[in-house]
């Protein structure tokens, strides 16, 4: 997992629920656990675009549901600033369900755009995206 420049607000905390934006099956993932992330004793962990998340998928097809799967989300409502100095959001948040921790998509097709720095950190996810913003 290669370190991204800009300066990524984190701000889906552990239990929040977020819409999957691929066509593996599940429909609504609900955050367990963001991996990579330290965090003091007691504060509660938060992930930002790029971040590799476990999380549990809440609604979907049957053979989905109540399954633990890794994902990444690429897209946020909050914005985020770029080294050049442009501030980035978008209009929801989405996250991509994965096959494997190593990054490899377990959808064919993504709705929306992902954003730049999930492309240059999960290059597999990059292949099968159609809008990179």
């Amino acid at each position: 997992m290669k370190a991204v420049p800009a300066y990524i607000v984190r701000c889906i905390p552990v239990g929040a629920r977020i819409p999957a934006c691929d066509n593996s099956g599940a429909k609504m993932l609900q955050v367990i656990n963001v991996r990579k992330i330290k965090t003091v004793r007691r504060r509660i962990q938060q992930g930002g675009v790029g971040d590799l998340i476990m999380a549990s998928v809440i609604k979907g097809k049957p053979e989905m549901r109540k399954q633990v799967v890794f994902a990444i989300i690429v897209r946020q409502k909050k914005e985020y600033r770029r080294p050049s100095g442009e501030r980035v959001k978008f209009e929801d948040n989405a996250a991509v369900v994965l096959k494997d921790d190593k990054g490899n998509p377990k959808g064919t097709i993504f709705k929306g755009p992902i954003a730049k720095e999930v492309a240059e950190r999960w290059p597999l996810v990059a292949k099968v995206a159609s809008v990179v913003m």
